[in-house]
């Protein structure tokens, strides 16, 4: 069999992003060091080293004071200043902006209390400037939201509470308005992003993440990546028809699915004013709960969504998010893993997410990054 060549280019750009990426997770490290965790020559370490700094991406560090003299002693740094991304979760309510370095530091954070698509531009300024840049400077940019972006067309879906944001080519319209390089990514989806980099999910190729809060969401993955659907649509299960709640048949129009209708925030208060607990919010009430009928009752409700899940999903790991699932805590997730033990046809690991802080946020910034190191070194 006759095989074609490597391509001098694409090697380089291998080379290069393998040196770049071992420099971020490892900090400063000689060329030697270089050699012996690449498994790359000498020389071809030097060529590497030469290319990264001339395009700024890498800055020398001093010397190794505990390893060779000469050349092979000189440390190198990436340069924690040759990438900013921001990550941006997008609420009604509220605008979360967050500037991070190459490294992943975090340089600047901006928060206002509306969602609207006009503060939208105002709120990453604010944070560029914070951060000693403008946003031009910026390598990319990940807004997390609420819904789906529709593959072909780029329209927001399933969010009709994100008054201003149904554009035409969501994505197309945000870039051309910035003036850099804009990516969406439903909320959920990003929480996910987050759990697979930093929480529970590191490492597991199959799982799914179910968000429970005002609304429920869920991210699909499957083979380490996520699974967005023809239509942008994986993992709405709020619109999931589940037993014991009507079948709505409006879902195109407005309405919601029976997963929504017996385990959203609006039907969790409900159940938990039956039970007698207080609480001015789902997250409130299920905090204040302890052991008891109210809480066994929320955990079936969700069981049961889950269980259909897992019936076509079979996911290595089910992750609880949001802040009713938090408010649960332990002793939710113990119930709902007993009711799965009863009636799914598989047994996932359950946990609740580890992602400290805004999941969401978090994971818009670990895409970003991942997006503009793409960029940086295009395979």
């Amino acid at each position: 069999m006759i095989t074609k060549p490597g391509r001098p280019g694409l090697l380089r750009t291998i080379n290069d992003k393998a040196a770049f990426e071992l420099l971020l997770a490892r900090g400063a490290l000689s060329r030697a060091q270089l050699v012996e965790l690449t498994g790359l020559t000498h020389p071809t370490v030097t060529q590497v080293i030469g290319r990264l700094e001339a395009s700024g991406l890498v800055l020398p560090a001093g010397v190794d004071g505990a390893g060779e003299r000469g050349p092979n002693a000189r440390l190198f740094v990436a340069n924690p200043r040759s990438v900013h991304v921001a990550g941006v979760s997008v609420t009604p309510w509220r605008t979360a902006v967050a500037i991070v370095d190459a490294t992943g530091v975090s340089v600047a954070e901006r928060e206002v209390p509306a969602g609207s698509l006009t503060r939208l531009r105002p709120t990453i300024e604010a944070a560029a400037a914070q951060a000693g840049l403008r946003v031009a400077d910026l390598h990319q940019v990940v807004i997390a939201t609420p819904g789906a972006i529709h593959p072909r067309t780029g329209e927001l879906g399933f969010a009709p509470h994100m008054t201003g944001w149904h554009l035409p080519d969501l994505p197309a319209s945000l870039t051309a308005a910035l003036g850099i390089d804009v990516a969406l990514e439903n909320d959920v989806n990003a929480a996910a992003i987050a759990e697979m980099r930093i929480g529970h999910a590191q490492g597991v190729d199959s799982f799914v993440l179910l968000w429970v809060s005002d609304g429920l969401g869920m991210a699909v993955v499957v083979d380490g990546r996520i699974r967005h659907g023809a239509n942008g649509a994986a993992g709405e299960v709020s619109y999931l028809p589940v037993p014991g709640a009507p079948l709505s048949r409006d879902v195109g129009r407005g309405g919601h699915g029976g997963f929504q209708l017996t385990a959203g925030a609006a039907a969790v208060l409900e159940l938990a004013r039956a039970h007698g607990v207080g609480g001015e919010s789902a997250a409130e009430a299920v905090g204040r709960a302890g052991p008891g009928p109210f809480l066994a009752e929320l955990a079936t409700r969700l069981a049961t969504g889950l269980a259909s899940v897992v019936s076509v999903l079979d996911p290595e790991l089910i992750v609880l998010a949001g802040d009713v699932a938090e408010a649960g805590g332990g002793a939710l997730l113990e119930l709902i893993g007993a009711d799965l033990a009863e009636i799914a046809v598989s047994r996932p690991r359950l946990e609740l997410s580890a992602v400290p802080g805004d999941a969401v946020r978090t994971g818009a910034l670990h895409a970003a990054l991942a997006m503009a190191k793409s960029k940086l070194f295009p395979l």
